[in-house]
């Protein structure tokens, strides 16, 4: 199976340019592709693991991956699929921060030196001075070309500064560079790169009058469009520290149920059949799909024993017999009060988990809120009293670490 077709069995296929001119290339030689990330935190995120799970396809199709630190880029910072124009970070800062990164790939990809290799465009930028680029490529990008970019269209209306509108330019160098020097022929990367890729493309095929490919992922998101990877206490991390390897399970095993497919695809090996028999359970029973989705991913990203600690602690926080879920704060609501069932802002409130109503619906609309590990997606949402019939009670859990066990009186 080539790199296109792999990609395609995964549902990780969004845009392509020359397909049938890529599969002849990647199915008639071992090949180099790259993938870029500037170092925008002292961590990568979920969002993150789309170009590296790319990546991670590129070579187990056979073929050399390079993963870009962007030294360089991060100075000026992406605007695409941004509203705002990113902070300004020091060098001292972005250096740090690349030593950080480094160590995060090592879990994802095969670091050996015939089938990887690690660079920074700083190496190229940082001493390059500005007449130099402009007369290098400056004159293989047109203004109009730029401005009908879709990177730059939602900013508009804020203000696009000279500054990030460079940063097509500096990219598109970055391929050609790569082509140069490593023979770098493939360039991977999220949906919302598709334009800076395309620079990069053209000016190899134009200056090299070589091949050049660009290939997009789709980027992580729910059934609503909204970008996963976010929580009520912020970003997802892939550092331990940041986010621990529970909370990292507990992630994914509230993930929604339409997502669990895809995010199979995505971030496990597992064979595509068994896949789509996983993502196609319902119910109660999509929840074993769930926890097989967030024990792979958070092995993947911090081996086995993490993620075997993660489940056991999952297990335990809802366990009926003395676990966790036993030894959390105990909340009431009389028996009279509750009824036949009662609205979840409503139960919220009256057992002082929230004080107030809207606290109660913002904690829900942002994932915040899970009844016996299931996520509350609906704020509407309503607590059956049948939850209760066995007596053991329900575990309610407010952000990540916060847990209560609700019982009828």
């Amino acid at each position: 199976m080539n790199f296109l077709q792999l990609l395609k069995s995964r549902s990780m296929s969004a845009q392509v340019a020359h397909p049938e001119e890529l599969v002849e290339h990647v199915t008639s030689g071992k090949r180099v592709a790259y993938a870029g990330f500037d170092p925008t935190a002292e961590s990568l995120h979920v969002g993150n693991l789309m170009p590296i799970m790319a990546l991670r396809r590129w070579q187990q199709s056979g073929h050399k991956a390079v993963v870009l630190m962007g030294g360089a880029t991060a100075m000026i910072g992406d605007p695409s699929g941004k509203t705002d124009m990113r902070q300004m970070l020091t060098v001292e800062v972005i250096d740090h921060r690349i030593g950080l990164l480094k160590k995060q790939f090592s879990r994802f990809l095969d670091l050996s030196p015939a089938n990887f290799v690690m660079t920074n465009n700083a190496d190229w930028f940082r001493d390059m001075k500005y007449l130099e680029i402009l007369r290098e490529v400056g004159a293989d990008f047109t203004v109009n070309r730029m401005l009908a970019a879709e990177c730059f269209k939602q900013r508009y209306e804020k203000g696009l500064s000279f500054l990030e509108f460079n940063y097509m330019i500096l990219q598109s160098y970055d391929f050609l560079q790569l082509n140069r020097t490593l023979d770098c022929t493939v360039q991977l990367g999220g949906d919302d790169q598709w334009s800076n890729m395309i620079g990069g493309m053209d000016l190899i095929r134009r200056r090299e009058r070589k091949h050049a490919f660009i290939c997009t992922v789709p980027l992580l998101v729910n059934s609503a469009g909204n970008k996963m990877g976010k929580t009520v206490d912020g970003a997802v991390w892939l550092n331990p520290d940041m986010t621990p390897p529970y909370d990292l399970f507990q992630y994914f095993r509230n993930v929604e149920d339409e997502s669990v497919e895809k995010c199979l695809f995505y971030f496990t090996d597992l064979p595509v059949e068994e896949v789509r028999r996983l993502g196609g359970l319902k119910d109660a029973s999509i929840n074993e799909s769930k926890t097989i989705l967030a024990f792979d991913i958070t092995k993947l990203i911090h081996g086995e024993d993490e993620a075997t600690k993660a489940r056991d602690q999952a297990k335990s926080v809802f366990s009926d017999k003395g676990g966790g879920g036993q030894d959390a704060p105990k909340v009431e609501i009389s028996r009279a009060t509750f009824g036949v069932g009662m609205p979840i802002l409503d139960v919220l409130v009256a057992t002082k988990i929230c004080d107030t109503k809207s606290e109660a619906k913002r904690l829900v609309e942002q994932g915040g809120i899970a009844v016996d590990d299931v996520k509350v997606a609906d704020f509407k949402f309503v607590l059956s009293a049948e939850k209760f019939a066995d007596g053991s009670g329900v575990v309610l859990r407010k952000g990540k670490k916060n847990f209560f066990k609700l019982t009828l009186s």
